[in-house]
């Protein structure tokens, strides 16, 4: 059983009742009286006892003093917790002490002090203090707070209710405070905050998150060593319609000329303060109407001073144009840091500080950083570029590169991004020239210190292109739309390989496909390549395209990852196309309900086009594909077929002149004429020759078999020794500067190449010359009237043949 025995002079009141929303199975006995509560007045001595073994779980208890400062003394000093053997019940102490406006009362709590925490907010042990202000018949709620803090008074004017909650199995027998009677401060209250070392506070205007009282002023005082910093961040406030006067803060900083230094609730607040210092808040009055609210949440971070706190850092952005530079911690803005973690401070001014400060172009800034860590700090920084007249920005490059204003900055870029602006009909094309572009896919992963992330847009749809590093094959970009471009750093690397950058941007005239890519490989390399907006599949009616130069003597090996492009169209089709640039070369086509081209050699610079449909719901279209470069490989058959036609043409050659033998030792000597203008010597390599094929003879044979050429007019003249003679006319028709190759075998008409064959390389005309033998055969000057009408002029006809065409033979 319990007994609780109170006097009258202490004017104590206690309460047992059960807790909200408990079912009543446990019962409080008075003298064989059941009952649900009990009330113990001033004077009374009550016996009783609970029905249950647990009523901490069922009843709740209140103990109430009344203290009267108004009609009699008061009874300063330390307050006790009485009456004592009291049940193990959550219980809460109320000290309800009434006093004059004329007077003020102080609240002193011993240590470890309180701290004040937010409505809905309960402490870590459970044990909190609530204190109300009473001013007339006003009830003001100053806050709630718990133990283990830095606020060690709070004077009031007028009366006050004092509340300390307890959980039932508290071992505090002590309240913690004492209550002094104080002068009238002449303000709401006073809450003072004692900041020993590194720490920090956080504080609420009365009644926070309602509304401060209208025209009402309350102050807190700051106490920091003198050999300390501190800075005031306002994370939360609102503010009421006034009538009349401002709603304003007003400081009282040590070394300050100006004292009060009063600022707005939206103005940056003083930072850096070294020592004490007072910080005031004054409401107006409100409209009876609309009055609105007035609180503020906000905090003050005491810190050591720093090593470097005055060493200035210059960021000249004088010369930039519609770009802004950002420094804030690490993680912003998704993620706020802890009040209670460490602070970063950047500083525009001595004064001037936060945890996020923007700088903007056309300015020249001083910045200091209030900052032990200055790794824990990112810069993000925005550039604009736009263009309204093609005319004025088509020849013009513009530079994506970041500026020296702030890679000399000790502080990691983030981020940096530029939005490219183009109007319709003109489009952006993006290049690379020496360091080339990367695409980042899983098969070749991006290891460089920074890479670009580019968005195209417009209004109704977003095309992710992809996400690209330097040290590629990609040489330009060109894109249609507006462009994100965003240069994102990993690590530290990027500070040394800041000044390599190479990236540029251009207008250009309007592109037919949402995107080209331009890639120029370096040799023996292996590219992969991937449609944007990966994993996800290209938007409907999307077309993209990729050029690929192909190094000389080199062949490219194109490759797809899989079979088909794995789409149904709802409307329109899907197609792949593959074009090499070489005469005559066929176009290779593919449906979505198609198998994609096996693997083929490409011998010369060749296009791969995707073109997107609009695909049936859960289907998306996603192609990748990569190209490996390889030196050239001579064809051992066509060297063994080169080789055996020649063994053929030396033995046709070797019977024919056994054959000119015979017949000349029954013939007079062959007759000629000596003609000076033939060059006789050998031809060679096109850079051997002095002069262009067109001013020489190399095409002119220097001597002729009579045999051959005038035999039918020896046959006339029976065998006369004085044949007639005539002179040999060298060819004056057009002659091209080289000597034309025969088209690859793959390009001719007559032969169909199946497009899973790999091609023949192609024969070039550098490093030889070509000549034909003067042989006619029966039935082939119809061939060398269509050789003719083909070849305009060609010279790699005998010239036997264009005598025989022109009627001189």
């Amino acid at each position: 059983s319990f007994t609780i025995s109170l006097r009258t002079v202490d004017n104590i009141t206690v309460m047992i009742q059960l807790r909200p929303s408990v079912s009543p199975s446990c019962q409080i006995r008075v003298k064989n009286v059941i009952r649900s509560e009990l009330k113990i007045k001033p004077g009374e001595n009550v016996t009783f006892t609970f029905t249950c073994s647990t009523p901490e779980k069922y009843f709740v208890m209140e103990i109430q003093k009344n203290i009267d400062c108004v009609s009699g003394p008061c009874p300063f000093g330390d307050v006790n917790l009485y009456p004592l053997g009291l049940p193990r019940l959550n219980r809460t102490f109320i000290w309800d002490v009434k006093a004059s406006t004329k007077a003020g009362l102080e609240l002193k709590f011993s240590t470890p002090w309180l701290r004040q925490i937010e409505p809905g907010e309960t402490c870590p042990d459970f044990v909190s203090y609530n204190i109300n202000s009473c001013i007339d018949m006003a009830t003001v709620n100053i806050g709630t707070f718990c133990r283990n803090g830095s606020v060690s008074r709070v004077k009031l004017l007028g009366g006050v209710v004092m509340s300390l909650h307890l959980p039932w199995d508290s071992p505090l027998t002590t309240s913690g405070f004492n209550i002094a009677n104080r002068a009238s401060i002449k303000r709401l209250c006073i809450i003072e905050s004692i900041l020993k070392g590194e720490s920090s506070v956080t504080l609420m205007s009365p009644n926070y998150p309602l509304g401060f009282p209208e025209d009402e002023l309350m102050t807190w005082q700051f106490v920091v060593p003198s050999n300390m910093r501190a800075s005031v961040f306002f994370h939360n406030y609102s503010l009421s319609n006034c009538e009349r006067k401002e709603e304003r803060v007003e400081y009282y900083l040590p070394g300050s000329f100006s004292n009060p230094e009063v600022f707005k609730l939206s103005d940056s607040q003083p930072a850096n303060i070294a020592g004490s210092f007072n910080l005031s808040l004054q409401g107006c009055d409100q409209d009876a109407q609309n009055p609105g609210i007035l609180r503020l949440l906000f905090q003050v971070i005491v810190q050591h001073p720093q090593v470097d706190e005055n060493v200035t850092h210059l960021v000249d952005l004088s010369k930039e144009w519609n770009m802004t530079v950002t420094i804030h911690f690490e993680g912003w803005p998704s993620h706020i840091p802890l009040m209670s973690q460490p602070i970063c401070l950047i500083c525009k001014d001595p004064r001037t500080c936060d945890r996020v400060l923007t700088l903007v172009s056309g300015a020249v800034y001083k910045i200091s950083f209030l900052c032990k860590d200055l790794s824990r700090l990112r810069i993000t920084a925005e550039k604009g570029i736009s263009c309204v007249d093609l005319r004025w920005c088509q020849r013009k490059i513009y530079s994506l590169s970041v500026p020296k204003a702030i890679t000399q900055l000790p502080i990691q870029l983030h981020k940096f991004i530029w939005k490219l602006l183009a109007p319709d009909l003109i489009n952006i094309e993006i290049t690379s020239p020496s360091l080339k572009l990367q695409q980042h896919v899983p098969e070749q992963r991006c290891n460089t210190s920074y890479s670009y992330g580019i968005v195209s847009a417009t209004p109704e749809t977003e095309l992710n292109v992809g996400v690209f590093c330097p040290g590629g094959s990609i040489e330009k970009i060109q894109m249609r739309n507006n462009i994100t471009i965003s240069l994102k750093t990993f690590g530290k690397g990027f500070l040394n390989e800041s000044n390599q950058q190479d990236l540029k941007m251009s207008f250009v005239p309007h592109i037919k496909d949402e995107c080209t890519f331009t890639l120029s490989p370096d040799p023996k390399a292996k590219v992969y390549l991937q449609t944007p907006n990966w994993p996800y599949g290209l938007p409907p009616y999307v077309s993209i395209s990729w050029y690929v130069i192909v190094p000389s003597k080199q062949v490219g090996r194109l490759e797809f990852s899989k079979d088909r492009m794995g789409i149904a169209c709802e409307t329109g089709r899907a197609y792949v196309n593959i074009k090499e640039e070489a005469l005559g070369a066929e176009e290779t086509v593919r449906r979505e309900d198609e198998l994609l081209p096996k693997p083929r050699n490409m011998y010369h610079n060749f296009w791969v086009n995707v073109s997107n449909c609009k695909p049936v719901d859960k289907t998306q279209l996603t192609l990748q594909f990569w190209v490996t470069f390889a030196d050239k490989q001579i064809d051992l058959g066509l060297i063994l077929a080169v080789v055996a036609g020649a063994g053929v043409l030396t033995a046709i050659g070797l019977t024919v002149c056994c054959v000119k033998k015979k017949k000349k030792k029954s013939q007079n000597p062959m007759v000629g004429v000596y003609n000076a203008n033939v060059n006789t010597q050998v031809p060679g390599k096109q850079g051997l020759f002095t002069k262009g094929r067109k001013n020489n003879e190399s095409h002119v044979y220097a001597v002729i078999d009579d045999a051959m050429v005038y035999g039918h007019l020896l046959k006339e003249s029976n065998g006369s020794v004085t044949p007639e003679v005539d002179v040999y006319r060298p060819f004056d028709g057009p002659i091209g500067s080289l000597p034309p190759s025969p088209p690859p075998l793959s390009f001719r008409k007559d032969i169909k190449c199946s497009s899973n064959t790999e091609e023949l390389p192609t024969l070039t005309d550098t490093d030889h010359d070509t000549y034909t033998f003067a042989h006619q055969k029966s039935g082939q000057s119809e061939d060398n009237e269509d050789m003719n009408e083909k070849n305009n002029g060609d010279t790699n006809m005998s010239l036997l043949e264009n005598k025989e065409q022109d009627g001189l033979v």
